[in-house]
């Protein structure tokens, strides 16, 4: 049975995921701040996390930044739960390391497809630790890139976004799949957000860059 971490100050709100949740086969934990969590995380990771932004003391963004730069919890989906909804806002979660973002309020119907939908694109996206293509070594656990044995620094989008090309090497990804599961969401401007990545993850491959190729209308493909 999956586990469903939900980080919510509002008892209310808290109440409605849970029951929804458990009503839906999933396992779930609750808490108000990002203390709590962290006191649980050191004894059981979950399947994925429910989080609000607007918590006391440390807000969603900040335990969104200290779980992905932590290896031991940098791999867990993470959804954000808010009642901020411009554009900026999405944008802010989802670079910090977010997998989905849901606006206050929302439907239940939603809430368990987006969690069942999160699940179902990380077991998708389950391999062996250890990524080979040419010049460039990605070890998955450790969440290291080597570059032609010389680290390779990147951001946690960017680290997704090249496993996702070397986990498919030789196939075609549209924008649209690449989109959906990296970032889990659709917005205007979705290709210029991918291309944008895909430049600047080329930049930082240096010699490994070259092996990202374009397909002309269609999205990218890593060649053997």
């Amino acid at each position: 049975m999956p586990l469903i971490y939900i980080v919510e100050d509002d008892v209310n709100i808290r109440e409605i995921q849970r029951y929804a949740l458990k009503n839906s086969g999933f396992d779930v934990q609750e808490f108000e701040c990002g203390k709590e969590l962290y006191q649980a995380l050191e004894k059981k990771i979950p399947n994925l996390i429910l989080l609000d932004i607007m918590l006391p003391e440390e807000d969603g963004l900040e335990i969104l930044a200290a779980l992905r730069s932590n290896a031991a919890t940098a791999r867990i989906p993470i959804i954000m739960v808010t009642a901020k909804s411009t554009e900026l806002d999405k944008v802010k979660g989802l670079d910090l390391g977010a997998d989905d973002y849901m606006t206050k309020p929302f439907g239940i119907m939603e809430l368990i497809s987006r969690v069942k939908a999160l699940l179902r694109r990380t077991e998708s996206l389950r391999e062996s630790s250890l990524l080979t293509n040419g010049f460039i070594e990605v070890d998955t656990d450790k969440r290291s890139v080597m570059v032609n044995k010389k680290v390779c620094e990147l951001t946690f989008k960017e680290f997704e976004l090249l496993r996702m090309l070397l986990v498919n090497q030789g196939i075609v990804l549209s924008r649209e799949k690449i989109m959906e599961q990296i970032w889990g969401f659709d917005y205007e401007g979705e290709s210029r957000t991918v291309d944008m990545h895909i430049k600047t993850l080329r930049q930082k491959l240096g010699d490994g860059g070259s092996a990202i190729k374009t397909v002309r209308n269609v999205g990218y493909v890593l060649g053997r």
